[in-house]
């Protein structure tokens, strides 16, 4: 129903309905001139006829019928004009008459004489008069001519007023019909002509529709014309274009400003997050080289060896702090992608066997066993200064928490390549306790220890495991912790 509503209010019903009306309207028209028209210029045309038929037989009269069969000649004038002629003398005696019957030419002359009087003249002079005659005792309708010839002869010429009326009738029921069908056909080629015309209008409507709704894909198809559909047309491909390409400006423009606000607002986290974090983790060593501080100012231990005891603690909070601030700036950047990574070619298994020689007098303190085939070597695409912090905080956890098992600590290192995927995997194993559920997702945090008890004993700074979290995301590449039976194992994957 609401579609129909809509077609009806469309350019094209309107217009088709236009051209249908005025069709109609022609028609209507042409019914009602021949109603009015057809019988006024039928009697005019009439009446100039009999007068010219009144002069010729006056002629022929006058010329004594010379070389002229009268009568002859004046059946052929009543014949072609479909009208009868009568004459008579002064003293009333018939001379010539277009009916044969002499009784009906003495009746309608009769008649004639009766009603002409009671006629409307059309047309007069001093030799003839033209009437309308309504012969109401015989229901007949006519003109009639009656004048006198020169030669004394009254002269009558009727014309039946019937048949034109008829003819006025069936010539307005002809209309009709031609009007209907007429009509029908111009629906039909209406129709044809209001879509052609309305089709470019329809699809101009439909892009700036699409245009309104930022929705520039549909072009106005220009055609062959150069008309002003055909100019609108360009003029909106032309806007349409501009458009597209203002947007897009101001969308790349609000991009822009989109990141630089999410950049603003990456440093301002950033600033919040560490002075949070730098607030928390320093309230510690600040509280021991102030507690410590004042000792050695109030000599609470005068002796030399106890007042070197509160120096080198002082001096290795201090260091402590220095460490702690520096991973954090570090993790900062990581985290919000202000580190750029100088991706080089490099051997890992060099780089481990580096990593355990710098670590050998903690592994030497716990005895531990370390296992890792340094044979064959391996080469990645890293930045090895990262991917030495992944490695050595995945081992130094493993020698902080290696435990006997079997009677023996150990840490194994692996190297596994996935062809397919182009990469190798480092995991990294040692023998001791798993690791809870409920801690194995959140050791990944910073600050975050599983056991609280080894807070300071264990010389780290907490955020160790959250440095590896941030150079794997920036890599995108796989990393994670797996409870194995006898041990926990870290692992993390890297680009040969």
């Amino acid at each position: 129903m609401e579609k129909l509503k809509n077609n009806f209010k469309s350019v094209r019903f309107r217009l088709f309905l236009i051209m249908c009306i005025v069709i109609a309207v022609i028609v209507i028209c042409l019914i009602i001139v021949n109603s009015v028209v057809l019988e006024s210029f039928y009697i005019y045309s009439k009446t100039k006829t009999v007068r010219n038929v009144y002069t010729r037989i006056n002629d022929y009269y006058n010329l004594n019928g010379n070389d002229v069969d009268l009568e002859e000649e004046l059946r052929r004038i009543a014949f072609n004009n479909n009208f009868d002629i009568f004459i008579e003398t002064e003293e009333n005696v018939i001379v010539f008459s277009t009916d044969r019957d002499l009784y009906s030419t003495i009746n309608f002359i009769t008649s004639a004489r009766e009603n002409i009087d009671e006629g409307n003249i059309i047309y007069h002079n001093e030799n003839i008069q033209i009437s309308r005659i309504n012969d109401k005792y015989n229901n007949i309708s006519y003109i009639l001519l009656s004048g006198s010839l020169d030669n004394g002869y009254n002269l009558y010429i009727s014309i039946p007023v019937v048949p034109i009326e008829e003819s006025v009738q069936i010539s307005n029921q002809t209309l009709i019909i031609i009007g209907i069908i007429i009509l029908l056909i111009s629906s039909f080629i209406a129709s044809f002509i209001s879509k052609k015309f309305t089709e470019p209008i329809v699809q101009l409507n439909t892009i700036t529709d699409k245009m309104a709704r930022l929705d520039f894909s549909q072009k106005y198809r220009i055609a062959d014309t150069d008309d002003e559909i055909n100019e609108l047309g360009k003029n909106i491909n032309t806007m349409s274009d501009k458009l597209e390409a203002t947007i897009k400006q101001l969308r790349e423009n609000n991009s822009e400003l989109e990141k630089d606000i999410e950049e603003k607002s990456k440093i301002d986290e950033m600033r919040k997050q560490f002075i949070s974090d730098v607030s928390h983790e320093l309230k510690t060593p600040i509280a021991l080289i102030q507690g410590y501080a004042e000792g050695l100012i109030e000599n609470v231990n005068s002796d030399d060896e106890s007042r070197k005891f509160y120096a080198e603690v002082i001096l290795d909070e201090s260091n402590k702090m220095d460490t702690l601030v520096k991973q954090l700036l570090e993790l900062m950047k990581l985290e919000y992608g202000k580190r750029e990574f100088n991706n080089v070619d490099f051997n890992i298994v060099e780089l481990i066997n580096e990593v355990i020689r710098k670590c050998k007098v903690m592994i030497d303190e716990r005895k531990i066993d370390v296992e890792f085939d340094s044979n064959t070597p391996i080469m990645v695409n890293a930045d090895d200064f990262y991917i030495e912090q992944v490695i050595t905080n995945y081992f130094t956890n493993a020698i902080k928490h290696a435990k006997e098992v079997e009677g023996k600590r150990k840490i194994k290192i692996e190297i596994n390549e996935n062809t397919e995927k182009g990469k190798i995997r480092v995991s990294v194993f040692n023998t001791g306790d798993n690791i809870s559920e409920e801690h194995i997702d959140k050791i990944w945090g910073r600050f975050y220890k599983e056991d609280t008890s080894r807070n300071r004993t264990d010389g780290g700074t907490g955020i160790g495991l959250a440095l590896v979290k941030a150079i794997m995301i920036n890599y995108k590449n796989d990393f994670g912790v797996i409870n194995r039976k006898d041990g926990v194992e870290f692992y993390f994957e890297l680009d040969k």
